[in-house]
């Protein structure tokens, strides 16, 4: 009797799962402690009102029932934030909260696409990008993002072939695992690329607070004629610290949203009350915690620039995310030989970039969750190894 089932073969071990294991071994064998900057899981905590907030409605009984809907203060609440940061309007039928945004990569695609319609995805991507269109049996074409076009999509290099089945575009700026941002002028020319071509864009918007160096993050949804053409995810967990807590939105074109509605009512009873009223806290009363945050990300970045520079690895300053985007030596022949080398000569782990796609073989990501003091004793035990000399 054969068990699994088909469709569970587009997924692959995940990398993080072998990462757990090396590091383990790492451990065991050698008993030194690991420095860890592969999985970008923030450790900044929410602010107090909101913890609070949770804490306290987690205490009422009536919010123990399916929640079914948004409630409609959260709806609102969501209505502002895009009003007052984004400069975007939008409806009660243009917003879905989301168990995470990760659920909508997951699942949105069945409600969007038939088996042969094709989902455009970056490359490097963020695994889900695509796995969750070939759970819905759609196709996967690959869009390179290059270092030297600033890791900006080519849509003029899109094949015209593929254009005339494409359903979805994934676009994502500011980028996992690039780091890289997009300017004005990119959004602009993608939405009248989306109507020439009748495409719907899927604009996933996790780091649109997570800008430095003075740099103001925007929506896809601040652009004129973007509701016609498309959706954004948007997230509170990098925002507010609410990884856990798992809330985000969909928000935009309304015809997307009733599709994916219809979707979602028959599969979920809603997000738990409680992390709802959290979410209303944070949009309300949390924007006094996101630069503090910002200046926590930014303040790790320049250290780790400055101090692995001095270890003999030179890495660009990220104008966005929370992360780092790195080059690997030359003389190693992939990400993986280079991540396996770097645990075992220093027990510094990163995440080899071939596992984003073929287009980051030559690079590892670095994610920013580890503090002054780790970040330096990692370069130092980076320069002592010899890697970079």
């Amino acid at each position: 009797m054969q068990i699994k089932a088909n469709r569970l073969n587009v997924f692959q071990k995940s990398v993080f799962t072998e990462l757990k294991e090396l590091k383990e071994e790492y451990t065991k064998r050698t008993g030194n402690k690991v420095i860890d900057f592969s999985i970008g899981s923030p450790n900044i905590a929410p602010k107090k009102s909101i913890m609070e907030t949770l804490q306290n409605a987690v205490m009422v009984d009536e919010n123990w029932k399916y929640a079914i809907n948004e409630l409609p203060e959260l709806k609102e609440a969501v209505k502002e934030w895009y009003k007052n940061r984004y400069e975007a309007d939008l409806e009660d039928d243009e917003i879905i909260a989301l168990q995470g945004s990760q659920e909508a990569l997951s699942t949105i695609f069945m409600a969007t696409c038939n088996p042969g319609d094709v989902v455009l995805i970056p490359d490097p991507y963020y695994p889900i990008f695509c796995d969750g269109p070939r759970l819905a049996g759609a196709d996967i074409e690959f869009m390179p993002l290059l270092e030297e076009n600033d890791y900006l999509i080519q849509l003029d290099k899109i094949d015209p072939e593929i254009l005339k089945r494409t359903k979805i575009m994934i676009v994502s700026y500011p980028n996992n695992p690039t780091c890289a941002i997009a300017p004005d002028s990119f959004y602009e020319e993608l939405i009248q690329f989306a109507k020439k071509n009748n495409i719907i864009i899927l604009h996933d918007n996790a780091y649109s607070e997570l800008l430095f160096d003075g740099r103001i993050g925007k929506s896809f949804l601040s652009f004129e004629g973007a509701k016609e053409v498309g959706i954004e995810l948007n997230s509170f967990s990098k925002t507010y610290g609410m990884a856990g807590a798992r809330l985000g939105v969909c928000v935009g074109n309304k015809d997307v949203l009733e599709a994916y509605r219809i979707l979602k009512s028959n599969m979920d009873y809603g997000i738990f009350l409680p992390v709802q009223y959290a979410g209303i806290e944070a949009l309300k009363n949390g924007g006094d915690s996101i630069v503090p945050t910002r200046m926590a990300y930014e303040h790790r970045r320049d250290i780790l620039v400055k101090y692995f520079k001095e270890a003999g690895w030179n890495i660009p300053l990220s104008p966005a995310t929370m992360f780092s985007w790195c080059r690997i030596p030359d003389h190693y022949e992939d990400s993986y030989t280079f991540t396996k080398d770097l645990l075992e000569k220093t027990g510094v782990v990163v995440t080899p970039g071939q596992s984003f796609g073929k287009e980051g073989i030559r690079y590892v990501r670095l994610a920013l969750v580890q503090d002054e003091k780790d970040i330096m004793e990692a370069a130092c035990r980076i320069k002592e190894s010899g890697l970079f000399q």
